[in-house]
């Protein structure tokens, strides 16, 4: 591997966010030497010398991404691929191989990693794909977790709210919702402020867009006033 080094994306108080990168190759050379040059630049690095060992490893819910060796004494990287994708199917995995094998690429690729690096490789190009990597895991998380704040958001609706809600999904009006849940204007009124503060939103477009996240769909109705 050559050396050129680049800074590795940082918080405004100068710390590293809380990642992590995994590292399975049977080869302790190699693990010491890539764990090194990952450490180099501040990231956290977990080294492995079989998958076994990786999944005893109690990994955290925290932005990570795993280096994974195509040849692996007893289970091969691609086998392994398949096994972790039930446990942990969005981590991004970087293969690593010493042989250039066209297909074994094209299956690992296809099976959806990410990278696929040849040895020896340039280690400027294995920190560019471990940066990219740990974005996108970062990106999923925060979209998850944006999602449960949503999800818990609804449900602190009351089952009325929910009504409510549903009818303007619809595009119904005050009037029009009041006539289809037989209650005065005023009623739905108030139960769709609240619903509207409890779910976070001004608008009826934010509004929409969240129910569109969650799956709640439109409520049928029957009169239109």
């Amino acid at each position: 591997m050559t050396t050129t080094m680049r800074s590795t994306p940082v918080r405004d108080d100068g710390s590293l966010p809380p990642s992590a990168v995994y590292i399975i190759d049977d080869d302790e050379d190699m693990r010491q030497s890539l764990g090194s040059l990952l450490r180099s630049v501040g990231h956290r690095v977990e080294v492995f010398s079989s998958p076994a060992e990786f999944l005893d490893f109690t990994r955290e819910n925290i932005p990570s991404c795993l280096i994974l060796d195509v040849r692996l004494r007893g289970e091969s990287g691609l086998a392994f691929q398949q096994s972790i994708a039930k446990i942990a199917p969005h981590i991004p995995i970087l293969f690593i191989t010493g042989y250039a094998d066209v297909e074994m690429s094209v299956k690992a690729m296809k099976a959806g990693a990410m990278d696929f690096f040849s040895k020896p490789f340039r280690e400027q190009d294995m920190l560019d794909a471990v940066a990219q990597a740990l974005r996108r895991d970062a990106e999923r998380l925060s979209v998850e977790s944006s999602t449960a704040e949503l999800r818990g958001r609804y449900q602190s609706l009351t089952p009325k709210e929910r009504e409510v809600l549903e009818f303007v999904l619809a595009g119904l009006l005050n009037k029009q919702i009041a006539d289809e849940m037989h209650v005065s204007e005023i009623t739905v009124k108030l139960h769709r402020g609240q619903l509207m503060r409890k779910m976070g939103v001004r608008s009826i477009v934010d509004l929409v867009r969240h129910a569109q996240v969650l799956g709640v769909s439109p409520r049928p109705h029957t009169r239109r006033a």
